[in-house]
């Protein structure tokens, strides 16, 4: 009798202690963290801080370089976000910056990726189309540089000092290559949308940057601002667009393009524009890929879709193929992905087309 007294109290019990740890609640998380702050705004120039952990950030010009409004210089700039608490874009940018992030060390082919983000000339996508493909980039050996330039919507003009912070970027980090363990002759550029438009100026103007920049006090004047390849994504237009035209140097650097097609056919337009400029110029190496579905992003497929995400995001649903991959491939085809130091297809093959022939009138003759 004792035994099933004792056998129900103890029932008893455990299902009390069930019961009570049933209606307990495990407290609530707290609050995201929300968008981070950007630096503090003094006196001083204004320090950029990074977009990710482990980031080197280094303003493109000293402060007192005529490239500079010294009236706004001091200003922090403005984060933002698409959803929130998740960073999406810079504005208000009077201090243009690079942040670097190494390869993973073990892997690092000396080459160097600088991401130049879209957003119209009005803000800077610095997450999709910069934060987000860092860790794609050093996971395969290729250092990643994001690029914080001016904006139209800050009163600066895109194609001259928008194309200036792009040059001045890839002069800075070919100056530092000693420092990150860069192969000089590796630093590629790569611009989304209103980005890419810098791209494309920056591949074919190095020339007279440089002339512009040959002062006595300029430390970096006999350093290079030719890029060793570019990238163009879903670009905006080219000098080449509405049926302009522009001088192509003959050591033109490779190009590789990626647009959606029939959903983005402006951007694709521009794309193909170019390419075709390059390609009847004989610039070797450009390759070009126009996928059958996609839209650009912000836009939607249709009217019950999210809008298309940017850069190697997924884009819900809508198809846009795998464009980093295939970059991958063509960078490891023109031998960006070997070990440092050894000649690269593309510049072999740069160096045997200086000297190309017209093909346009060539062209003009077989159609005769």
């Amino acid at each position: 009798m004792n035994t099933r007294l004792l056998a129900s109290t103890l029932i008893l019990l455990v299902s009390t202690c069930f019961a009570t740890a049933q209606t307990s609640t495990v407290p609530e998380p707290p609050p995201p963290t929300g968008v981070p702050a950007p630096g503090p705004q003094t006196d001083e120039p204004y320090a950029p801080t990074p977009i990710l952990p482990g980031g080197t950030v280094i303003p493109l010009y000293s402060p007192d370089s005529p490239h500079l409004d010294q009236s706004r210089i001091h200003e922090a700039e403005t984060y933002g976000s698409y959803t929130p608490p998740h960073l999406g874009f810079v504005a208000n940018i009077h201090n243009p910056s690079i942040e670097f992030h190494a390869a993973n060390g073990a892997l690092n082919t000396g080459t160097a990726v600088i991401l130049a983000a879209g957003g119209g000339h009005n803000n800077l996508n610095v997450v999709g189309e910069g934060a987000s493909i860092v860790p794609f980039l050093t996971a395969n050996g290729i250092n990643a540089v994001i690029l914080r330039n001016r904006l139209r919507s800050d009163g600066y003009e895109p194609k001259t000092d928008g194309v200036h912070d792009a040059q001045q970027a890839i002069k800075l980090v070919r100056a530092h290559a000693g420092h990150w363990n860069l192969d000089t002759n590796r630093i590629g550029f790569v611009g989304f949308s209103a980005g890419a438009e810098l791209a494309a100026a920056a591949a074919i103007e190095y020339p007279t940057f440089e002339q512009l920049e040959k002062t006595p006090d300029n430390a970096l004047a006999t350093i290079s601002s030719r890029p060793d390849f570019i990238g163009l994504v879903y670009p905006g237009p080219s000098p080449f667009a509405f049926g302009g035209a522009a001088e192509i140097p003959r050591d033109a650097p490779p190009a590789f393009f990626a647009s959606p097609g029939w959903g983005d056919w402006i951007h694709a337009i521009w794309a193909t524009e170019y390419f075709t400029a390059l390609l009847e110029d004989g610039v070797p190496n450009c390759e070009l890929h126009i996928y059958a579905r996609g839209v650009h992003p912000g836009d939607r497929g249709q009217p019950d879709q999210a809008p298309a995400t940017a850069g190697i995001s997924r884009r819900d649903g809508v198809a846009f193929g795998k464009w980093q991959d295939s970059y991958l491939q063509w960078l490891e085809d023109l031998g960006f992905l070997q070990k440092p130091g050894l000649e690269t297809q593309a510049a072999r093959d740069v160096a045997r087309n200086t000297d190309r022939p017209d093909r346009i009138s060539k062209y003009r003759e077989i159609k005769r």
